[in-house]
């Protein structure tokens, strides 16, 4: 195990503990004794390849944690972790790039698993420029090769600074970010900025049903809302982590200046 590695009893019991299955039940999806699951999770035993990947489907880990408890059980990892750049994926940068022209003028990104900015089309450029943020964005046929942006010190930064409605746009995020934080530990720092803000919200106001971020632009108030889509049942590390964020416009003010 490399220095900082978690050990197999350590990442089902994490994961378990996610899920909130409590050891019997899970014994019982399993149809394994709760002696032989408790026994493993202290590392007195080693469960077979084909049961821990049974196992961890049943606790719906990540892909990423699934490859880790393989490779600490002593298994080859049995999930893809190509880097977005890749080869192997060039099928599905094609499909996000087709997928963020065909959004514009309205803004849409595809965000990493630490939320950095892997591609952006021309409507993410143009909110950008509307509220006075000067950054370098990848394109939508993003190689990897351009300087890395992440959009959550963006918000907690110069395109926070604009955003009317930053406390309240925090706290509804926080419960997300603080579940992703879990399986990127790189995300806790940001989560605790996050939460600061957040802070400020004030709880006894009650939240709407899609939540809107209101932006101060050099054109007035912009209001947009936003939807992610994902990669279907993907079998690769990378695109489970993936997702893209496509805006539209929450009035009729942002949808006539955006159009």
């Amino acid at each position: 195990m490399a220095d900082g590695a978690q050990t197999l009893p350590q990442l089902l019991k994490q994961a378990r503990a996610r899920r909130r299955i409590s050891q019997l039940d899970l014994a019982i999806e399993l149809g394994v004794s709760q002696r032989h699951l408790s026994f493993v999770e202290v590392g007195r035993s080693r469960p077979g390849r084909e049961l821990l990947l049974r196992w961890l489907r049943a606790l719906d880990a990540p892909l990423l944690v699934r490859n880790q408890a393989l490779h600490a059980a002593g298994y080859a990892p049995a999930y893809d972790e190509s880097a977005w750049d890749g080869a192997g994926l060039a099928d599905a940068r094609l499909a996000v790039a087709r997928l963020l022209h065909s959004h514009e003028p309205w803004p849409a990104l595809l965000l990493g698993p630490g939320w950095d900015v892997l591609a952006a089309n021309a409507g993410v450029t143009w909110l950008f420029d509307a509220v006075g943020v000067a950054v370098d964005l990848p394109g939508p046929e993003g190689t990897g090769d351009e300087p890395v942006v992440n959009l959550l010190d963006l918000a907690l930064g110069p395109l926070g600074a604009a955003v009317t409605n930053l406390p309240e746009t925090a706290a509804a995020l926080l419960g997300q970010l603080s579940h992703e934080a879990v399986a990127h530990p790189a995300l806790r720092e940001r989560v605790e900025r996050v939460a600061e803000v957040a802070a400020q919200h004030d709880t006894r106001t009650t939240f709407p049903p899609v939540l809107v971020s209101r932006y101060a632009s050099r054109y007035g108030e912009l209001a947009l809302l936003s939807m992610f889509t994902t990669f279907g049942t993907p079998h690769s590390v990378t695109l489970e982590s993936l997702r893209v964020e496509l805006m539209f416009p929450a009035d009729e003010a942002t949808r006539a200046l955006l159009e």
